[in-house]
């Protein structure tokens, strides 16, 4: 199988690394920068963003300028975007013209154009594909994972979502292996929200975290966020059982709990009483959920979905709250039954 991993941050590298591992598989390793290309061929690690972890001699890396981009990717059997969402467009308009699969390893939703909602994945390829990708085929892999510890070859599974069978085929065939699992779904819909939600909701937990408010509010916090993340997925028609999944319950679980989630760090630095700027301009990578927490809020008013903690986290980042203001907020909400409950 031959597959072009779009994308030399810390996710698509760590991916390359896991399906290169298995030495059944031809994977090249694409990166819009010649040099840190070059550097990574040289020292046969991504210095930036996985120090320390080798690089297989079978993982083939190319980069920009080297041949086209559709030409690299229509040689494929899969093509796969580990862009950030906000490249996710651009990527999608350069391959142009590919008629093979192409699925996606970002997690959030685009900012909002303008006269338009933000979108998430599926919706912009549906916005894209009738033009510019008529006859290929689009899913994501998503599931909860750290970069670091896929690339390590510690266990992990992730969710391979597409309403193409062949496209989740192409997708396990791709990455399943001795140390990563991955299961089909066709709610692609479902996948994506809970993939992005998270994110928004490990901000809060970071902040529970931060403020020391100890693990019974965690859980609580937890368990609520799950149930937001459930009603926006409901309005935008996905699956209720896709949230209690992989990427639903897990992928939350990770990211609102786990030390190497970014969204988390950040709640827990604005807690400490650093500025947004501070608290981003620290991490070295991109933290969806600063970035896709108003989408995700705008999306829940337009659909009328009651999301409490994703509004905190979103009067949080702007600074209309602060930190013990937000928590005051949540826990000071009028009572009402579980199910019903916001």
């Amino acid at each position: 199988m031959q597959m072009l991993v779009i994308g030399a941050g810390a996710w698509g590298t760590a991916l390359a690394i896991s399906a290169a591992r298995a030495g059944t598989r031809r994977v090249t390793l694409w990166s819009r920068d010649a040099d840190q290309a070059a550097e990574m061929a040289r020292l046969r690690v991504n210095r930036r963003y996985l120090p320390g972890l080798p690089l297989p001699d079978s993982l083939r890396l190319a980069h920009a300028g080297e041949q086209p981009l559709t030409a690299l990717a229509q040689a494929q059997d899969l093509v796969v975007v580990g862009t950030p969402m906000a490249g996710l467009r651009s990527t999608l308009l350069a391959l142009q013209g590919v008629s093979v699969p192409v699925v996606w390893l970002c997690k959030g939703f685009e900012a909002a154009q303008a006269g338009q909602q933000g979108l998430l994945g599926h919706e912009i390829w549906s916005q894209l594909a009738p033009q510019h990708l008529p006859t290929a085929r689009c899913g994501v892999l998503s599931g909860p994972s750290f970069a670091q510890e896929v690339a390590r070859g510690q266990p992990t599974a992730l969710v391979a979502a597409s309403a193409h069978a062949e496209v989740r085929e192409a997708m396990v065939n791709g990455f399943h292996g001795a140390t990563l699992r991955v299961y089909a779904n066709d709610d692609m819909v479902g996948v994506e929200v809970g993939g992005a939600v998270k994110n928004v909701l490990a901000i809060a937990t970071g902040l529970c975290d931060g403020l020391q408010l100890g693990l019974n509010a965690r859980a609580a916090l937890i368990t609520r966020g799950l149930a937001e993340i459930t009603r926006l997925g409901l309005a935008l028609g996905a699956r209720a059982e896709t949230f209690m999944g992989l990427s639903g319950l897990g992928d939350l679980v990770l990211t609102a709990t786990g030390d190497l989630s970014r969204n988390r760090k950040v709640g827990l630095l604005l807690a400490q009483g650093q500025t947004l700027q501070q608290a981003v301009d620290s991490l070295g990578h991109v933290a969806e959920g600063v970035y896709c927490a108003r989408t995700v809020v705008s999306r829940a008013r337009h659909l009328g979905v009651d999301m409490p903690i994703a509004e905190a986290v979103v009067a949080l980042l702007d600074g209309s709250l602060r930190p013990d203001e937000a928590v005051a907020r949540l826990m000071g909400r009028d009572p009402a039954a579980e199910l019903q409950a916001g």
